[in-house]
């Protein structure tokens, strides 16, 4: 499994635009075989810091949801719209259980 964390700080009056094509990422990942999760949302203590959670089964479906038209006009967008360097982190996951109760 994989998991993949990635926050993007974006310009103040430019956060909505990112938000806008980010959303379009959203159902078309989720739909792919080998998505575990998809997730992105705002940092709460900074509403211009977008952060995208993924949950992949394996290299294979994360090569699919990376080649997506959506994500590549999200890649295209970043340049105009960040503040600074995005931060990217893939996890290697060997086990998942449930947490708490």
């Amino acid at each position: 499994m994989i998991v993949v964390r990635f926050k993007m700080r974006c310009q103040t009056d430019k956060v909505d635009r990112a938000v806008a094509v980010l959303n379009d990422v959203i159902g078309p990942s989720r739909a792919l075989p080998g998505v575990l999760s998809f997730d992105i949302g705002r940092d709460l203590s900074d509403a211009d810091c977008l952060i995208a959670t993924e949950v992949f089964e394996d290299p294979a479906a994360l090569d699919t949801q990376e080649s997506l038209p959506q994500v590549r006009a999200v890649l295209a967008l970043l340049p105009e719209v960040l503040a600074a360097p995005p931060e990217a982190t893939r996890y290697h996951v060997s086990l998942a259980e449930p947490h708490g109760t």
